[in-house]
């Protein structure tokens, strides 16, 4: 077995927790919350801002360059496809793109960016890719699980969003960030391993919390904190 399906494995509980929050089984049902549309998107667009950041320092950190070139490669990806769903998202709402980008993170989706960014800074190649591979991998299985069960046409009204996530080419990247994390975990010392794991644990569970946090419109005890921007 290899490093990346014994994480798999180990969180395996999360994995389908994730395809049974009421926001993902929505999705597939076609019956989500416009506010909670809406939410994701807020949090989504600055989630995936940080997620390049993070790509960035991943560039820092590489010694060879085809770890720089695959970096370079998901920053494109991320800015130029992956805005794809979110204007699914969008055209469901009647929103436009612009008027939903430039909000503060939400509580959990501010936990999430600064995981990212301490694994990212404090952290080796192999750290950094433990924390950012939920996100791609839970996406995927997402549209795999939703295309198996309900089985959606192009008239669906979430079917651009779900074929996105269940296509070859997010499999790909997935499986791509995979075989690398398998290198480098063949290579780490056991502290090294922990961390991985560690690092993968939480990215999954605040993958699930981040549906709740959309699902349920989460803000900061007070008000909306103040942005950086």
């Amino acid at each position: 077995m290899t490093f990346t399906e014994t994480l798999r494995k180990e969180n395996n509980e999360l994995f389908e927790a994730i395809f049974n929050h009421p926001f993902v089984d929505g999705i597939g049902k076609g019956e989500v919350p416009h506010e909670a549309l809406a939410h994701y998107i807020k949090a989504d667009y600055e989630y995936l801002n940080a997620f390049m950041h993070v790509y960035g320092v991943a560039i820092s950190k590489s010694p060879e360059r085809r770890d720089m070139g695959y970096f370079s490669e998901q920053v494109g990806f991320v800015l130029n496809s992956e805005t794809h769903p979110h204007h699914n998202f969008c055209d469901v709402i009647g929103a436009g793109y612009d008027e939903l980008q430039g909000y503060p993170l939400p509580p959990t989706a501010d936990h999430y960016v600064k995981h990212m960014m301490y694994h990212a800074q404090m952290g080796g190649l192999g750290e950094i890719l433990a924390a950012l591979l939920p996100c791609p991998w839970t996406y995927l299985e997402i549209g795999n699980h939703l295309m198996k069960k309900y089985q959606p046409t192009p008239n669906h009204t979430f079917y651009p969003w779900i074929d996105f996530y269940a296509n070859e080419e997010f499999d790909t990247l997935s499986m791509a960030m995979r075989e690398r994390l398998n290198e480098l975990a063949e290579e780490a010392s056991e502290g090294e391993l922990k961390r991985m794991k560690d690092a993968f644990r939480k990215s999954c569970q605040l993958e699930l919390n981040f549906w709740e946090m959309a699902f349920t419109c989460e803000t900061w005890p007070t008000g909306e904190a103040v942005t950086s921007k």
